[in-house]
């Protein structure tokens, strides 16, 4: 990659935004002229609902960047199709000798990118790919035997023992902004020209884009050091919130990396450990991609789950009648958001009591998440359902009321999700069926009637869990 390419092509995905930007930064290094594009990729969109979130998001995050680059004097391509063949018809378009990405770590996106770069080749078209959403990547950190990492723990402190300066310096990108191309502006095609039409993101706190990113990040950056002691709580603003951003790219991974790791406190290390959990989950995928479909363990990819379909439908809508499980799925379902305390206490819910394969609950947070990952939503699933890289066994059940007397002990956070509980007191919003008939109709509250009775029972269903997982 030591010539200079007259012109280049960089193609983003996952990471729209101008600053510390692996790809941009090579293109503009080794090109005279460096152009962005980004390609709607009807592969992925033309399944999701016409008022996706997660699309208005990108659409918006992507328009920010193109406004952000014309005030530069250069511009950012959007097309709609096919990567493979958007990509070299704009190779062929433009004259470009080469095209610069980054690398993405996904089964179906490492194909798409196979085949992206094999139609570059026949046109004589390189293709160059870098490390840029994650710290470390691939075989970067491995066991003493040199073989990848199955349990996290073991994972952090081997990544926390490579970890030093170099691998979070920023890319200079501003250092080479005058190898952008110069040209004519293009109109942002309004979302209608790909299927689409607005959702309901601009009623939520969301901000996308950079701007959005660097608010969120500097808003968090004051509350870092309280991060450990916040975090589990999800009516306190204990979380960075950053997560949607860093799907897609918005800020740095090595910006915040770097962060939390020079500020140095017990609450900055605790965030860069769930920073860690990202890069763990991405090599998990990458070493092993059939996780996507089956269990890490494979003695656990076929229990016979019951999987009711009238129990599954009431967790979706948050009528369990178990309150923090339902105020966890209402928050999902309005929001596109759950607190990761609650993901790991409404997938506990789903397959050791429910008694419902792990991969439905998956496919929902999937379709739902605004920053769904899939190696990140994957091993969050499989953690939770005993299937995955954990060192502790099957036998983990979280109990879905100690859990909500212990992180939501004033019910500030389900009373803000499921308001007909709202005038019971806090010791009895946990478990309103222990409520005896005078405190729940001095609540107004009828079970069967303003609130379900609790489908299942737990300890019953715990034991059930049990064994099914000793089968």
């Amino acid at each position: 990659m030591s010539e200079l390419h007259q012109t280049a092509l960089v193609w983003l995905r996952r990471d729209l935004r101008l600053e510390d930007h692996a790809a941009l930064y090579h293109a503009l290094k080794s090109s005279r002229a460096a152009l962005p594009v980004f390609i709607f990729d009807r592969a992925i969109l033309d399944g999701l609902p016409r008022d996706d979130r997660r699309v208005d998001f990108i659409w918006q995050s992507v328009a920010a960047l193109k406004a952000e680059l014309q005030a530069l004097g250069g511009d950012l391509l959007v097309r709609h199709g096919l990567p493979a063949e958007e990509i070299p018809r704009l190779a062929v378009e433009l004259g470009a000798q080469a095209v610069f990405c980054n690398h993405d770590y996904e089964p179906a996106a490492r194909a798409r990118d196979a085949e992206v770069e094999r139609r570059l080749a026949r046109q004589g078209v390189a293709m160059f790919s870098f490390k840029d959403q994650v710290v470390f990547e691939r075989d970067e950190v491995l066991t003493g035997a040199g073989k990848p990492f199955g349990v996290f723990t073991p994972y952090k402190n081997a990544w926390l023992k490579k970890l030093t300066p170099f691998y979070l310096q920023a890319y200079p990108v501003r250092r080479y902004l005058r190898s952008l191309m110069p040209r004519t502006a293009e109109p942002m095609p309004p979302l209608t020209d790909i299927g689409f039409r607005a959702s309901d993101l601009d009623s939520l706190p969301v901000q996308p884009g950079s701007a959005g990113a660097e608010a969120l990040f500097a808003d968090f950056a004051g509350r870092i050091d309280h991060y450990q002691a916040a975090r589990d709580f999800p009516a306190v603003k204990g979380v960075s919130y950053l997560s949607a951003h860093l799907r897609f790219g918005t800020i740095s991974i090595r910006q915040l990396a770097a962060y939390a790791w020079h500020e140095g406190s017990a609450g900055a290390m605790c965030w860069l450990g769930e920073l860690i959990w990202r890069d763990f989950y991405q090599q998990v995928l990458w070493h092993r991609p059939e996780v996507a479909e089956h269990a890490f363990k494979p003695e656990y990819d076929a229990l016979p789950f019951p999987n009711n379909p009238e129990w599954f439908a009431a967790w979706r809508e948050g009528r369990t009648g178990y309150p923090l499980v339902d105020a966890a799925m209402r928050q999902l379902n309005r929001s596109g958001y759950m607190h990761n305390r609650l993901r790991m206490v409404a997938a506990s819910f789903l397959v050791k009591d429910l008694l419902i394969d792990w991969r439905w609950g998956e496919k929902y947070f999937a379709e739902k998440l605004l920053d769904f990952d899939l190696a990140a939503n994957n091993g969050g699933w499989q953690w939770a359902a005993s299937t995955g890289c954990d060192a502790q066994p099957y036998f983990r059940i979280f109990n879905p009321v100690s859990q909500s007397e212990k992180f939501d002990a004033a019910g500030r956070f389900i009373r803000r999700y499921v308001p007909e509980l709202s005038r019971l007191p806090d010791k009895l919003i946990h478990a309103p069926w222990q409520a005896k008939a005078e405190q729940l109709a001095a609540a107004g509250i009828q079970l069967g009637r303003d609130y379900p009775h609790p489908i299942v029972d737990h300890a019953v269903q715990r034991l059930l869990a049990l064994a099914l997982f000793k089968r």
